[in-house]
């Protein structure tokens, strides 16, 4: 019986073939680079404490990767046979990383790893290596057919490439940030300073946007004729798509449509978003590293827009993109969509976690009202009762965007933040900082303890 589904198949180990024949070019190219600069370094006791050039390992993983091309293109070995797959242990273990939670926190972790250490990553030999284990894994993983499916799709396929595009710009920024608070440090003049040579904007800046203009429509024709366009039948309220996805540029505000009612998501938080990019002018006091790379300069300017922009936002896009499958549920990068996946979600809101949990009793109702209001002022039954029944999360969000920046200024940092600001700046800024941390803090409570509202109000249709 023919497989419907196979990891392998004869032109997909001849594409890999191709595949580590460019890993190999690539590679071989770097260690022409490498051996012309004449470094050594020294091998351990083990292996005789001899000096070794530097190209030796390259030129080694070359040859390594020359043969894997060979091996693929030449192989005449059913796929069903092929050894070279991503072992089934390794699925399994990273499948298990498809927990959100677990996401997140690595998500978070990474981006405050790379900050940390960001002085080493920015070596061209650790950043080269970090490139080719990127290549070598998303290279193996396509030996499986469910993240083929995935990552080939017509219209993933520029996400993938946007995930090395950004970790491109980010380290090079972070080449330059470095290199130019080294140079401060040392009391040399700054990259922008030094490389500072001025050209005409004719013929030179023209050519040069004329050439990219040209191989970017070069570009866009071949991905056009290449890649198919992911185009469906026509929209039908009788069939919608499972799952039924945003643009990959909305699946960050699609996520937040999970744990927040559609006007915070759609309405609030993005008119925040535009209004605070807007602020951010008039509330930054700080004048240093503008016209220059730094990073120690602007470290908690960079640090929070990190933030907000990797785990925040692309590490959204990867969660709506890879993980989110038929019925919105999560999926490993290796496992099959399943439609018939169910998972029991029992969100409970707070006030159902206070009242009913807690006090082991029901929630307020009208029954619960005095008797003088409801007989002389029924208008104010519904009011009082919302007012009854929501109190603790009305507090609670007073607190968290009225009384913690207050508390906040006990901080060192803030507490400079404050006297340099002013209070009216510096309650902007707060303000839009905790609600920058909301979209997390909702998204842990979520998956801890599935609280659904803070505060629910769905006589008036507001939650939070």
């Amino acid at each position: 019986m023919v497989n419907p589904h196979p990891d392998l198949t004869t032109s997909v180990i001849h594409g890999l073939g191709w595949a580590y024949l460019a890993l190999f070019l690539m590679n071989l190219v770097w260690t022409i680079r490498v051996y012309r600069g004449h470094t050594e370094f020294r091998s351990p006791e083990l292996f005789g404490g001899m000096m070794i050039p530097s190209a030796t390992p390259w030129a080694v993983y070359s040859i390594i990767l020359f043969l894997l091309s060979l091996v693929h293109l030449i192989t005449n070995a059913a796929p069903d046979t092929f050894m070279l797959v991503m072992p089934e242990f390794a699925k399994n273990f990273i499948d298990g990383f498809a927990d959100p939670t677990i996401f997140f926190a690595l998500s978070v972790g990474l981006m405050a790893a790379v900050i940390y250490f960001r002085e080493t990553l920015v070596k061209p030999t650790v950043a080269w290596t970090i490139l080719n284990m990127m290549l070598l894994f998303t290279t193996f993983s396509l030996t499986d057919y469910d993240f083929r499916q995935i990552v080939g799709k017509p219209d993933n396929v520029p996400i993938v490439s946007m995930l090395y595009i950004v970790a491109f710009f980010t380290w090079l920024y972070f080449s330059r940030a470095v290199e130019n608070d080294k140079r401060k440090a040392e009391g040399r003049p700054l990259f922008e300073q030094e490389k500072n040579e001025k050209i005409l904007v004719w013929p030179d800046l023209v050519y040069t946007e004329l050439i990219c203009m040209i191989a970017l429509t070069v570009i866009l024709v071949v991905w056009g004729v290449v890649l198919q366009a992911p185009l469906e039948e026509p929209a039908s309220a009788a069939k919608t798509p499972n799952p039924s996805k945003a643009p990959w540029y909305f699946l960050g505000l699609q996520e937040m449509l999970v744990y927040y009612d559609p006007w915070l998501a759609g309405v609030v938080f993005p008119s925040v978003i535009l209004g605070g990019l807007m602020a951010i002018p008039y509330i930054d006091f700080n004048k240093l590293g503008n016209g220059y790379y730094t990073f120690k300069d602007r470290a908690f300017s960079v640090s929070v827009f990190m933030f907000g922009f990797l785990p925040l936002w692309v590490a959204m896009i990867i969660l709506g993109t890879f993980l989110r499958g038929p019925n919105w549920n999560f999926f490993g990068i290796y496992e099959f969509w399943d439609v018939h996946k169910l998972e029991v979600l029992n969100n409970v809101n707070l006030s159902e976690y206070f009242w009913i949990k807690f006090l082991n009793r029901g929630l307020p109702t009208a029954a619960d009202i005095p008797n003088f209001i409801s007989a002389n002022v029924p208008a104010l039954v519904t009011p009082v009762v919302i007012l009854l029944r929501e109190w603790l999360g009305i507090l609670l969000t007073l607190l968290y965007l009225g009384v913690a920046p207050m508390v906040m200024v006990y901080i060192p940092k803030f507490k400079e933040f404050f006297f340099r600001m002013g209070f009216v700046r510096y309650m902007v800024f707060t303000n839009l900082l905790l609600m920058m941390l909301a979209l997390p803090l909702k998204m842990v409570l979520r998956w801890s303890i599935s609280l659904k509202y803070i505060v629910a109000i769905p006589e008036w249709f507001f939650n939070i």
